[in-house]
């Protein structure tokens, strides 16, 4: 039994002694130069149209559409939720097409037009789904709002609202933490009968 325990005991010091040596490899090769084992992001100027207009925008190949739009150019209306592409509060139009600004790089949406929630209203005139947000009651706190405004409209245009199934399977990326779901689909059918006739 003891030799068993010493055998043991010997494995974990050894194991140990290896963990520790690999975390320090790599640091102490980029410290002698031989291997550089991270590579620095690069920081620079990109060409981002968000509403119909041109910014220019400095951030690093890391920063997300996401967080250009609310750090670099104060448009705070898509939201940081889960950050991780899983609750929609994020939703931008890149093309005309949904996509989650919290997975969009913002060096990869250069070129392209991005419409945000500020950008849906036409002057002081609401967007046909803002308004029936409004008059369907379709929000409670307000977080995931633009998001889902935002969805709700990519969802008429890529016909999904032909019925009430298609419209919670099509907007089922945009998560309610309220769970106004029954309202948000009723603002989804009043749009649609609005964004046909326009």
């Amino acid at each position: 039994m003891s030799e068993f325990l010493f055998e043991r005991r010997e494995v974990l010091l050894g194991g140990v002694a290896t963990a520790a040596s690999i975390s320090l490899w790599p640091s102490s090769l980029e410290a002698k130069g031989s291997v550089k084992m991270r590579a620095e992001p690069q920081i620079g100027d990109v060409s981002l149209t968000v509403n119909g207009v041109s910014h220019s925008v400095h951030v690093d190949t890391r920063m997300t559409l996401l967080d250009a739009l609310r750090e670099k150019l104060n448009l705070t209306g898509s939201k940081k939720g889960c950050d991780q592409g899983q609750c929609g509060a994020c939703t931008v139009h890149v093309n005309g097409e949904r996509h989650l600004s919290c997975l969009t790089l913002a060096v990869a949406a250069q070129n392209h037009e991005i419409t945000t929630i500020e950008g849906l209203a036409a002057g002081d005139r609401l967007h046909p789904m803002q308004q029936a947000f409004i008059d369907q009651d379709a929000f409670h706190c307000g977080y995931c709002t633009s998001g889902q405004i935002m969805s709700g409209v990519a969802c008429i245009r890529e016909g999904h609202a032909g019925s009430d199934v298609d419209i919670r399977e099509y907007m089922s990326g945009n998560l309610c933490r309220c769970a106004a779901y029954p309202n948000i689909v009723a603002a989804v059918k009043q749009a649609k009968s609005e964004m046909e006739k326009a």
